[in-house]
């Protein structure tokens, strides 16, 4: 039985990105971390495990979800899912609601018989706050605007009246 993992390179404008072995996305977000093997017959459907971590000599460290190569067998997590077509080999994961501390390394080991034979691949996955943008007007004609790209540190918050006078102040925290 010869298995190989394929590594899906997919870029979007928009959404999680994978570059490499590098998965993108923001705080919130559905991403996906891509991981495939061949199956050509119902004889090359196999085991598959997901880890946090990096791939250690055998089965996976820190178990997120594993599969029979059939159906999801054991699920840590709700937020972690295999959408994919396992019959087909895409057992790629996908968070749910991404948050910051699911960064980090992943393990995708595809389970072929024999000693150190499994196909391993660790990817990593980068979770980062998105650009945040909040627009507001009252009766009175107040206005303002808010943004907060990167971290509250960056924050900004201006008030507007006619005649325009600005304000500036970095908030300790942005909701």
């Amino acid at each position: 039985l010869l298995h190989t993992i394929y590594l899906m390179f997919v870029f979007l404008s928009t959404g999680p990105t994978v570059s490499g072995l590098l998965v993108k996305g923001e705080v919130g977000q559905n991403i996906t971390v891509p991981c495939f093997y061949r199956v050509k017959t119902e004889y090359d459907i196999t085991s598959v495990c997901w880890g946090r971590g990096a791939c250690p000599s055998s089965k996976c460290s820190r178990p997120i979800i594993w599969t029979d190569g059939w159906r999801v067998t054991e699920q840590y997590h709700t937020r972690y899912v295999l959408k994919g077509d396992l019959l087909k080999g895409n057992v790629s994961l996908t968070i749910l609601n991404a948050q910051e501390a699911d960064s980090g390394t992943y393990c995708c080991r595809v389970e072929i018989p024999g000693l150190f034979n499994d196909e391993t691949t660790n990817l990593q996955v980068v979770v980062e706050r998105g650009d945040r943008m909040v627009f507001c007007a009252n009766d009175i004609g107040l206005s303002c605007f808010c943004s907060a790209p990167g971290s509250a540190s960056e924050a900004s918050f201006t008030v507007s009246t006619w005649p325009s006078v600005s304000v500036s102040e970095a908030p300790e925290t942005v909701s």
